[in-house]
């Protein structure tokens, strides 16, 4: 498979090393953390395509428009109307209920900036949909990157997040300055569960 052979030429070539749990087996929200960097992308896309996992991941409408747009889906883009957020777990599930096996991307910190706080729509997604969490890293103080754990969201958000705090308490991103904490604005079970990503 074409992918495969280019993931293997660019890990062979990479400065970075891949350090991964398996592949997951069945659908999962696959949190890209922590994100700080535009070069990610091209980090997760390494990392999806040396694995073999079909990853979708969710960007603003304007990303899908003119020329972009089948770069964008054919890389596993899904368009996001930002006007009709919700609508989006409602297509994630109808993939799952159709039998789809894949990897939902979601950068809960937010876009390369120094946020206080992750937003909560994996979670919400996560819930939602029956997926469990994946937690992909990226770790410059190593320079290593890949898949953690998968886990199973409980419902008890403050002991969930304990678990994702735990394992990315030493992971930095390329741009160390602009990580986030993994922590919701409120992490009281089930609280915001409505919220918008």
């Amino acid at each position: 498979m074409l992918r495969r052979a280019l993931s293997r030429l660019y890990w062979a070539c990479s400065r970075w090393t891949l350090v991964t749990e398996p592949a997951p087996t069945r659908p999962t929200v696959l949190i890209g953390a922590p994100h700080t960097s535009n070069w990610d992308f091209v980090l997760m896309l390494g990392i999806a395509w040396r694995l073999g996992i079909d990853v979708r991941w969710l960007g603003k409408k304007s990303l899908f428009s003119g020329w972009r747009g089948p770069i964008m889906r054919r890389l596993g883009g899904i368009p996001v109307d930002r006007a009709d957020p919700g609508r989006v777990v409602g297509e994630v599930v109808e993939r799952v209920r159709s039998g789809e096996v894949f990897g939902l991307v979601v950068t809960p910190d937010g876009t390369r900036g120094a946020n206080t706080y992750w937003k909560r729509g994996f979670y919400r997604i996560a819930q939602e949909t029956g997926m469990p969490l994946t937690l992909g890293f990226v770790d410059r103080t190593t320079m290593t990157t890949g898949l953690g754990p998968t886990i199973e969201v409980t419902g008890d958000v403050a002991a969930d997040m304990d678990r994702i705090r735990a394992f990315y308490a030493d992971k930095a991103g390329l741009r160390p300055e602009l990580r986030t904490e993994p922590r919701l604005r409120d992490e009281r079970s089930g609280a915001g569960g409505a919220a918008a990503a």
